[in-house]
This record gives C-alpha cells, sequence and structure tokens, in this order.
C-alpha cells in the first residue's frame, strides 16, 4: 500500500478542497460543518497545515482576497495523495475524552465537582446528540449517505457517552 505522505488532518483539508477553493477561514468553517461532531481540528492546525501543502505541491494559492486572504486550491497532485491517503489503513482509534480523564482521579474530586462535572457533560453530550441528529437528517435529505453515516458515529458516540454518564459513581 502506498504512503500518502500527509497526516489526518492534512488529507481532511485535501477533502475538503474537492468542493472547490477556500480560504484558511472557509476551510477551517466548513470543517466544523462537516467534520467536527467526530474529527476536530484547530485553526492553528489549518493554518500550519496548508503551507506545507503548498510546498509539496498538492495544493495552489490563488489571487488574495479581501484582508488578504489567500485561497487554496486543489491540484491533481493533492488529488492523488488524497486518493492513496483513503485506500491507506487508518490505523488505531484515539480516544481522548476529558471527562473520563477526570473520572480517573475522581477520588481527589469533592461530591460537588463530580456532580457539575456529571451535569455539564450531560448536558453537552444531550445537546450535541440533538445537533448532530439534525445534520443525519439533513444530510440524508441531500442524497448524501456517506456523510450521514460518519454523523451517525457521533450521533452512537453521544448516545454512548450518556449511557455511561448514567453509571458513574458521583461520590
Amino acid at each position: 500500500m502506498a504512503e500518502s505522505g500527509v497526516n489526518p488532518t492534512a488529507a481532511a483539508l485535501l477533502g475538503l478542497l474537492h468542493d472547490g477553493p477556500m480560504t484558511g477561514g472557509q476551510l477551517m468553517a466548513a470543517a466544523e460543518r462537516r467534520l467536527a461532531p467526530y474529527w476536530s481540528m484547530t485553526r492553528s492546525q489549518v493554518y500550519r497545515e496548508l503551507p506545507v501543502l503548498a510546498e509539496k505541491g498538492l495544493v495552489r494559492l490563488g489571487k488574495p482576497g479581501p484582508r488578504m486572504s489567500q485561497p487554496y486550491a486543489l491540484t491533481a497532485a493533492g488529488k492523488r495523495t488524497f486518493s492513496r491517503w483513503l485506500a491507506e489503513n487508518p490505523g488505531k482509534d484515539t480516544i481522548r475524552n476529558p471527562i473520563a480523564l477526570r473520572m480517573a482521579f475522581g477520588n481527589l474530586h469533592s461530591s460537588s465537582q463530580l456532580k457539575n462535572l456529571y451535569a455539564s457533560a450531560n448536558e453537552y453530550h444531550t445537546e450535541a446528540l440533538a445537533a448532530v441528529r439534525e445534520q443525519v437528517k439533513n444530510a440524508k435529505k441531500e442524497g448524501d449517505n456517506y456523510d450521514a453515516s460518519a454523523l451517525e458515529f457521533a450521533v452512537a458516540y453521544h448516545r454512548a457517552a450518556l449511557s455511561w454518564l448514567k453509571t458513574a459513581p458521583v461520590g
């Protein structure tokens, strides 16, 4: 299997650029809109990766726009690299849950800290579940079954988190 030579964040940017040229800010907005329920990207990651992708010839810079915004467009080499990345083994999941991390040290929390932690986590996952269910509905309405399927992962994640929170010791 060919190594694409790009990390998942860079690959996500190449994938988003299949929709057409975008500035860093537009890419960040697209990532938030499409990927955030199951894949996080920071603004600093986006702006760090774009010059690297340009240097590798995977994207090309367009003419600066308002406020010196710089659009990036996918090149043929970028499309080939993205295709190779899609064919690679995705590797193992990395789980980083801040609530579970704090739970590991639950004996060092006060009872009220734990109750507040779980209440805020429950509120977050409840709201996120409702939002991602809406995204799934919209993706299905638009006929994008692949996007809907990826979003269903986020639905299952938030359901699992809510189920887990019901069983977590609260002090």
